[in-house]
């Protein structure tokens, strides 16, 4: 006898057992937590603060991939690399007590980086485990009478990263082009109450970090599991799976879907940018901030100027944080919308459409920025300095994705070395800043370059520099952190990137003055 079509890419189950695939995906990491969890400080056994075997390594780490046939939820099996794990979408969630339950279990980011560590590290001691046989033919068949079979695709790790880098590439453009449209929205008007561009962007692109955290419902646990006809009536026995286990379990899983690290690392970091609002202090600190369409600003005194430092700070650090929880209660609230009307991404569309044409999408509409960079619009040989769209939007694009993959691996190998200081956000975060800090001096020098080279350092700084460092991922970062680590890890960050534009943006400032730009109108 031979399986029918729909059989490809099945790689087994769970046998004849009747229970569903993805309680028993839940049961085995709760079984694996209860097993670990002694090992964790301050915290006595059984208590759930995790998932002990980390669902990332169990379903994807090529030293499990036998047991990843047996516990994965997702018929989508990605085969991601270890290091995904160190992502900037982090495993804990903004809202770790959704129900105000009279008992709230905390979890730190400092916590769930050193299980990691620690389960990597020893794992690769252990040799590896044998390969478990393919099912046959007469097992799916089995199964499928049972009503258990969960049709998964098996994806390869080079396909994997391929669309991972496609989602971010095209991902990253749209974060580019929400993040100047919403500049250009906030900033344009008279009486604008809020003088400094960045505060608006970094705000909306928190919240949408905020809700993607916290969502479960868009790729829910079930993700494409087949609805189970024949349904055991142990509701005991499911009602022992922890709510707060099973839901680090779907966050730690959701950073192997490649659609959900677009959305979290490529749109929310390029939407947000963090050598922006250090750039936005320095102008502050120099009394350089100017309405939009307002004469220069007044001179005024340095107590006004420290106050006007502190107020660029405060603002944009209170509203992203609060962005953030606002993003986090938005996805609670509309949970039961979803379920009620059955929302959410179908895996057939993802995986089967969706995952393959972003790989055409991502490279084209890259390769669209370079052509429309080369031959814009509006393009005037006789008056090169009427051109705007290269200034404004097309240069920025072509830098995007650049920014935007190394921040992505540069967080992956990076971020995991010191679990109380995320080591690769706060490099990136220093590195663009520095950068920006360049181009702005390069572009307000008096009398040096023309208007297309402006235009390529106004590129750089809203395309590259604003790509690579990101505000959504620092301050989920900020909120997850241990209080005294998040203190000083703000701190680091905010001192370290003012400290670098006194002397990058400082010299020019208080030497020669900043020049008018050429490029921008």
């Amino acid at each position: 006898m031979t399986a029918p079509s729909d059989t490809e890419g099945y790689t087994g189950g769970q046998g004849d057992s009747p229970d569903s695939p993805d309680r028993n995906h839940q049961r085995n990491l709760i079984d694996d937590h209860n097993h670990n969890q002694g090992q964790d400080d301050g915290y006595s056994q059984g208590h759930v603060t995790g998932t002990g075997l980390h669902p990332l390594h169990q379903s994807q780490s090529h030293y499990s991939r036998a047991s990843s046939r047996r516990a994965s939820a997702a018929p989508l099996n990605y085969d991601v690399p270890d290091d995904y794990a160190h992502l900037e979408a982090s495993n804990i969630s903004p809202v770790q007590n959704p129900d105000e339950d009279p008992i709230t279990r905390l979890d730190t980011l400092e916590r769930v980086r050193t299980r990691d560590r620690d389960y990597l590290r020893e794992q690769r001691r252990k040799p590896l485990p044998p390969q478990e046989p393919e099912s046959s033919a007469e097992d799916y068949e089995r199964e499928k009478q049972a009503g258990v079979v969960a049709k998964r695709q098996k994806v390869s790790r080079l396909a994997t990263e391929l669309y991972t880098i496609s989602y971010l590439i095209f991902f990253s453009l749209l974060g580019t082009l929400a993040r100047l449209g919403l500049q250009a929205l906030t900033s344009a008007y008279p009486q604008s109450p809020i003088i400094f561009p960045s505060i608006w962007p970094n705000f909306a692109g928190c919240v949408v970090m905020g809700f993607l955290a916290e969502d479960r419902m868009l790729f829910r646990p079930d993700w494409g599991q087949q609805p189970n006809p024949k349904k055991d009536d142990d509701d005991d026995e499911e009602a022992n799976i922890d709510p707060a286990a099973a839901k680090k379990a779907h966050m730690a899983l959701k950073k192997t879907i490649p659609l959900y690290v677009g959305l979290a690392t490529g749109f929310c970091g390029s939407f947000t940018s963090f050598s922006s609002f250090i750039r936005d202090i320095f102008l502050a600190l120099s009394n350089d901030l100017a309405a939009h369409g307002s004469a220069a600003p007044v001179s005024r005194n340095g107590g006004y100027s420290f106050m006007a430092l502190l107020a660029v700070i405060i603002t944009t650090i209170s509203l992203s944080l609060s962005g953030l929880f606002v993003g986090a209660h938005l996805a609670i609230a509309i949970a039961t919308l979803f379920t009620r009307f059955d929302l959410g991404l179908p895996y057939t569309f993802v995986g089967r459409i969706l995952d393959r044409l972003i790989v055409l999408l991502g490279f084209g509409c890259w390769l669209g920025a370079v052509l429309l960079s080369i031959w814009p619009p509006d393009r005037h040989s006789a008056q090169p300095e009427k051109e705007r769209w290269r200034g404004t939007a097309t240069f920025a694009l072509v830098f995007a994705p650049l920014g935007c993959l190394t921040r992505f691996y540069a967080s992956a190998h990076l971020n995991g070395r010191l679990p109380s200081f995320p080591l690769g956000t706060f490099v990136v975060n220093m590195l663009g800043t520095a950068v920006l800090g360049m181009a702005w001096d390069l572009n307000h020098v008096p009398s040096l370059g023309g208007v297309v080279g402006c235009q390529v350092l106004q590129g750089v700084a809203d395309g590259f520099c604003g790509c690579l460092t990101t505000v959504s991922t620092w301050v989920s970062e900020l909120a997850a952190l241990r209080r005294r680590h998040a203190y000083v890890y703000g701190g680091a960050s905010v001192g370290g990137g003012l400290a670098l534009m006194v002397v990058v943006m400082g010299s020019l400032r208080w030497t020669e003055g900043f020049g008018e730009v050429k490029c921008i109108s």
